[in-house]
């Protein structure tokens, strides 16, 4: 006999248009790539397709993808032919012509594309396929976009999200749940090369600003941004007064680190991590159609970042976040 409450979640996940993996289904899920001009697909891939790997990842295999590439970003365009070799001889991977194909052939799709551009473009024939998409970091090239993508997402009744994969780092993840008592600020810092197509912290600054927001959580409300040609320092106020501090370093190597200042303690991120966690939530949606970061955060983790921006064309003066929220056409409460 079926238990009620899994025929409920059955009925509703039917209602939508979206097929759950059976639990106990012996083949892993098929999934598609777009996009070959990223390390990513070849890191992913490896976690999913290789059995032996120490970070394997069950559930899916990756059997099918669209090139995609970018002629005016050089690390797009220069790389996508050697991922996509490796993709076929190593793991088997067939090359389609378009989007389209891919998703005939595959239960769920990973948008990689680096370009972030693209995106709102290649993300609209998945959704009319009706294939759950985890999209990679940017998740847009403007924020725009990324309202648009959410809006169609939400509009279309397929399952969709993005995120970096700084959100599943145990250090993170670590910092974000320890007892500092009441939280009062929150700084993270990590490397923000920027490119000219996007919005300087969308292309790498995204992965300390989505660490900052895992430990802050939502809500802010105003942006204030001081930069040089080397460093640019972000500094978020939340509704509840907390103080959220982004430090991106434009030039060097440097890794990443998020510290929590409470009442009771100050924790800092001692560890790192990989991909593999969060391929492991990538693995859940696909099953479940229950994206694990929802669309509020991440459009507000967006926000931030083009907040950041906006207030840098305005030598330095702060910014409202439902300002450049409403601007891209979402209009908050």
């Amino acid at each position: 006999m079926i238990n009620p409450i899994n025929l409920l979640l059955l009925v509703f996940f039917a209602a939508s248009g979206f097929v759950i993996a059976n639990d106990e289904k012996k083949e892993p899920l098929r999934l598609g790539l777009i996009g070959l001009d990223t390390s990513h697909v070849i890191a992913f891939t490896s976690r999913f397709n290789e059995p032996d790997n120490p970070n394997h990842v069950p559930g899916g295999r990756v059997v099918a993808a669209f090139k995609g590439g970018s002629a005016d970003i050089e690390s797009s365009h220069t790389r996508v032919e050697g991922y996509t070799k490796t993709l076929v001889e190593k793991y088997g991977v067939k090359i389609y012509d378009n989007i389209k194909e891919v998703c005939e052939n595959v239960d769920a799709i990973l948008l990689t594309s680096l370009d972030g551009r693209p995106h709102l473009s290649q993300v609209r024939p998945v959704f009319e396929a009706n294939k759950p998409v985890f999209v990679d970091k940017p998740v847009a090239g403007t924020l725009k976009d990324a309202v648009e993508i959410y809006r169609l997402a939400k509009e279309s009744k397929v399952p969709c999200f993005s995120s970096s994969s700084l959100r599943w780092y145990p250090g993170v993840v670590e910092v974000a749940n320890a007892d500092v008592g009441e939280l009062i600020s929150v700084l993270s810092y990590g490397p923000a090369p920027s490119e000219p197509n996007h919005p300087d912290l969308f292309w790498y600054g995204i992965h300390p600003t989505e660490a900052l927001f895992t430990v802050m959580g939502t809500g802010c409300e105003t942006v204030t941004r001081t930069s040089t040609e080397d460093t640019v320092v972000v500094t978020g106020i939340w509704k509840d007064g907390k103080v959220g501090t982004l430090h991106g370093l434009a030039k060097g190597r440097f890794g990443y680190k998020v510290t929590a200042f409470g009442s009771k303690a100050i924790v800092e991120q001692t560890k790192g991590g990989d991909y593999t966690p969060m391929l492991r939530e990538v693995i859940k949606f696909f099953n479940t159609g229950k994206p694990p970061v929802a669309p509020e955060t991440t459009l507000e983790i967006y926000a931030f970042m083009e907040a950041a921006d906006e207030s840098k064309r305005r030598g330095g003066t702060p910014v409202k976040i439902s300002e450049v929220l409403h601007k891209a056409g979402l209009n908050s409460k």
